[in-house]
């Protein structure tokens, strides 16, 4: 997953780093061994509406409000277990999918919260590496919808 999020990257003639750090596996872990603010740290939160799988993107200071995102979907959400989107993410350790479900053919959603930072770092596909590189890249890339439907934990 690495090289494919390297190559799209590069393609793109994005700016980007490369982090590692010892095998982490919650967001809140991750920025304090990158010795990012939670706010920065983009995790993601996989979700149902139906049969149909939405990432969710967000700080790792937040959580998903189900109530807000049924809002904003128009329908029942509930959070998506690891057998419901494994399959999905050739390439990636379960846990440490990048932000990019448009590379999975799967809508993406960003909390606004999110959306404010000027740099975000987010797993690389697995629990050892992540990437840093600008939101506004980022969202040119991906074209997430974005709205308020996280709140902080």
């Amino acid at each position: 997953m690495l090289t494919k999020l390297q190559e799209l990257l590069d393609a793109n003639r994005i700016k980007y780093q490369i982090l590692t750090h010892s095998t982490a596996y919650t967001a809140q872990e991750i920025a304090a061994l990158q010795h990012v603010p939670g706010r920065q740290m983009a995790k993601v939160v996989m979700v149902r509406m139906g049969g149909k799988l939405i990432m969710t993107v967000l700080p790792a200071t937040h959580h998903v409000d189900l109530t807000r995102l049924e809002k904003l979907l128009g329908g029942r959400v509930e959070l998506a277990t690891e057998e419901q989107f494994r399959g999905f993410f050739t390439g990636c350790e379960v846990g440490g999918e990048p932000p990019f479900g448009n590379l999975f053919d799967i809508e993406v959603w960003v909390d606004i919260s999110l959306a404010k930072n000027d740099e975000i770092v987010f797993n690389a596909g697995n629990h050892r590496q992540t990437i840093r590189m600008r939101y506004d890249d980022y969202s040119r890339l991906v074209t997430p919808k974005v709205a308020s439907f996280a709140v902080e934990k």
